[in-house]
């Protein structure tokens, strides 16, 4: 069994309003009323589990940061969001993982980000060769020896939204 030096939760953005004419530009799509009401459930049942995070990092898309803000209200103690471009769609695993190096001294962070790429993120993590899917507001924990992730970690738990809105109950 190998130490766990840091928890990682990965957590895909809500509900966002559809592409198109309305936001032509897909950096500013926001979550949608919906989106907005079902990640607080998400949140309370994370909340229900103890889960503390130490810290938020997120896309710079308007959708991950509304979704990093509701997750950080919803916890105690409130943790800090930092925005990060390479949680931005496109990212690598590459790229994430350098930013996680600046974090050593944090044993639990939410990695808030798009689809595939999370997806990606979690495989590369785990060492595993197909993606990790994730439904929005879906989220995992995979717990990782050291950071930057130097050897794959181990997927501790995958939830869906509509486990941890059941939590929240």
């Amino acid at each position: 069994m190998t130490k766990v030096s840091c928890a990682l939760y990965l957590v895909r953005h809500a509900i966002a309003a559809e592409r198109g004419a309305e936001w032509p530009d897909d950096m500013k799509r926001p979550l949608t009323h919906k989106g907005i009401a079902r990640m607080r459930e998400v949140v309370r049942g994370l909340a229900a589990l103890d889960i503390e995070i130490e810290v938020v990092l997120t896309s710079p898309l308007v959708r991950a940061k509304q979704t990093a803000e509701l997750l950080a209200e919803g916890l105690k103690p409130t943790p800090t969001i930092v925005g990060i471009p390479s949680l931005a769609p496109g990212g690598t695993p590459a790229q994430v993982a350098e930013d996680l190096g600046k974090q050593q001294k944090r044993q639990s962070i939410a990695l808030v980000g798009h689809e595939p790429d999370l997806g990606e993120l979690a495989a590369w993590l785990i060492g595993a060769r197909a993606p990790v899917l994730f439904k929005k507001g879906g989220v995992a924990r995979i717990d990782v020896s050291s950071l930057p992730p130097t050897r794959p970690g181990q997927l501790q738990w995958l939830a869906t939204p509509r486990m941890l809105r059941a939590l929240s109950k």
